[in-house]
This record gives C-alpha cells, structure tokens and sequence, in this order.
C-alpha cells in the first residue's frame, strides 16, 4: 500500500505561483509513473502533468510552458511548480501514483490539495 500525502495548497492572486508537493511513503524507483491531476467544480479530473520513471515529462496543453513537475528522490516527494496562474487553473490537484507488483498494476491518489486563483 503507498500513501500519498498532498501539501502546498492554498490561494493566490492571478500571475503568481505556487508549488504544491506530494509526499511519497515508499521509494519513489518503485513507481512506474508520477503525475499531477486536478479537478475543477463541475469537471471531471483531467491529467495536468505526468513524469515516467524514465524521466518522461508531458503536460496539458493549457498548463505547458507554465507548470513544471519534478521529484525529489532523497526526500521522496513528487512536485509540482505552478507559474503564471490563471483564474481557470483553480481547482483540486491531486498526486498520482502507478506501480507495477507481481505482475498487476496498482494506483493510488492523495487527498487532494485545494488551488485557488482569485484577485
């Protein structure tokens, strides 16, 4: 079982940034992808960014060139660096986590963190 654990939320004006972070309970080289997904009030949950263990990075088209993902592999945690905020990036984000164990896939979600962009 892997336990994820979202932080960084919170709110913040248009253009600013902010970074949101996911805090991984096992070695993040036993993962087979990491990614970032959100989900706006009235939406379904949409793919924001992903990061394959190869070191694969793909982003949304609404979010490239804005929001970079990274890990950190010492402290264990999947990060998510959000700039030039709009008003539309508002929403729930939450981590992703897939693993491959004895064959079957598993994947897990966190919490969830809220990402509000407001004036």
């Amino acid at each position: 079982q892997v336990q994820l654990v979202e932080s960084g939320g919170g709110l913040v004006q248009p253009g600013g940034s902010l970074r949101v972070s996911c805090a991984v309970s096992i070695s993040m080289f036993s993962l087979n992808s990491m990614g970032w997904y959100r989900q706006a009030p009235g939406k379904e949950r949409e793919l924001v960014a992903s990061l394959s263990s190869g070191g694969n990075r793909n982003y949304a088209d609404s979010v490239q060139g804005r929001f970079t993902i990274s890990r950190d592999n010492n402290k264990n945690t999947l990060n998510l660096q959000m700039n030039s905020l709009k008003p539309e990036d508002t929403a729930v984000y939450y981590c992703n986590v897939d693993q491959y164990y004895y064959g079957r896939r598993y994947v897990y979600w966190g919490q969830g963190t809220q990402v509000t962009v407001s004036s």
